[in-house]
């Protein structure tokens, strides 16, 4: 089976990477994958062939005047591209651009039309004329991969046909995310955070639609606990919200630390922590903060269910309820500071169900069932 995928933007992010993941495991069941992408190199170190394809940034509030208006060129770039890619069996589109401009192909070139999703549909585009638009898109797509449960639900609320998608999470090989409890140590040591401390980790982007606020309010109740251990807060990520937080953490002084966003060094932060907080934004799709954390054997305890739900399972985690309550979180927390074995083996359990969730040949045999022409 040959399957071609269109990933265009102006930046890579997760879902980029997490799009070449999917067909690099694919690429191991002995399928041909292809990438179009304007992302020079972002298939290295995988099976992907990469084939440079331009078509502008991602759709939004912001750019969608200039995209409307350059359809016509876009689409015609688009098709000249697949067109020397054919014949091939699957057509894999991933952003908006590129679902709402590979509807306009001829049939020849979208036999076989699939989407993958990697988040909750934005608003604007489930209600009124955008949605339409969506939606007539979306009607002839043979399957659509959602990221998570939530992000499936969203994309049924926007209109597409319930049986058409389906969940298929993100493809993360747990041999490569593993706990380093040497490093985890000598950051502890490097950090001066005591033996006895308890450590919550936070690996976030800083961005004012995540709730980061709720993690520093937890934790400053767990650090008013008469007769506790003392507590740290680790924060590991960047962003225009850091200032902002670092006043809010002012009490706790020296017990709170930011770090640059550590990327493949994660597992080493993550093994000073003693348990990991998650806090979401209103659009999560599969965050790999949660993942890293489970297969690091960390609990997670996650502020609110949006991105949580589907990925931490009965007596791996948490979720706050009611949501992005710092009393709430702060009670969770409270459990696994006071309770070294329910620690244990929770960040076990967690390890266990990440890995068997996002196990890449389970997933690369569950998208063949998917995609395969009839």
């Amino acid at each position: 089976m040959k399957v071609v995928s269109v990933m265009t933007s102006a930046s890579r992010g997760g879902a980029e990477f997490a799009a070449i993941s999917l067909l690099d495991a694919l690429s191991g069941r002995g399928h041909e994958t292809v990438m179009l992408s304007d992302q020079r190199g972002i298939v290295r170190d995988t099976r992907v062939r990469e084939v440079p394809l331009s078509l502008g940034p991602k759709l939004s509030k912001r750019t969608w005047p200039r995209l409307v208006a350059t359809s016509p060129l876009l689409l015609a770039r688009l098709r000249r591209a697949l067109a020397a890619e054919a014949p091939y069996d699957v057509l894999l589109v991933h952003f908006k651009k590129e679902q709402l401009l590979a509807a306009a192909l001829p049939a020849r070139l979208r036999a076989r039309l699939c989407w993958a999703e990697w988040g909750p549909v934005p608003f604007p585009l489930r209600h009124g004329i955008p949605n339409r638009a969506f939606a007539r898109a979306g009607a002839d797509v043979h399957a659509a991969l959602a990221v998570s449960s939530g992000t499936r639900d969203s994309l049924v609320e926007a209109g597409l046909a319930p049986e058409r998608v389906h969940v298929v999470p993100n493809v993360v090989s747990a041999g490569e995310i593993v706990a380093d409890p040497e490093a985890g140590l000598r950051l502890r040591r490097r950090l001066e955070i005591p033996d006895e401390a308890f450590v919550i980790g936070c690996m976030s982007r800083l961005h004012p639609k995540k709730r980061n606020d709720v993690a520093v309010d937890a934790a400053l109740l767990l650090a008013a606990d008469a007769g506790a251990p003392p507590v740290h807060l680790l924060f590991a990520g960047e962003g225009e919200t850091e200032h902002q937080l670092r006043e809010r953490a002012r009490s706790l002084g020296g017990a709170a630390h930011f770090l640059p966003t550590p990327g493949r060094r994660a597992p080493e932060v993550l093994s000073a922590c003693d348990v990991s907080v998650f806090c979401p934004s209103p659009t999560e799709g599969a965050p790999s903060a949660i993942i890293t954390a489970m297969l690091c054997g960390l609990p997670c305890v996650a502020t609110g269910p949006e991105g949580a739900v589907g990925l931490i399972a009965p007596g791996t985690g948490a979720i706050a309820s009611p949501e992005n309550d710092p009393h709430v979180v702060a009670d969770l927390l409270r459990r696994f500071r006071d309770d070294a074995d329910l620690r244990c083996s929770t960040g076990a359990a967690a390890r266990e169900h990440a890995a068997r969730l996002h196990d890449p040949d389970a997933i690369a045999l569950r998208l063949e069932e998917l995609l395969r022409p009839a």
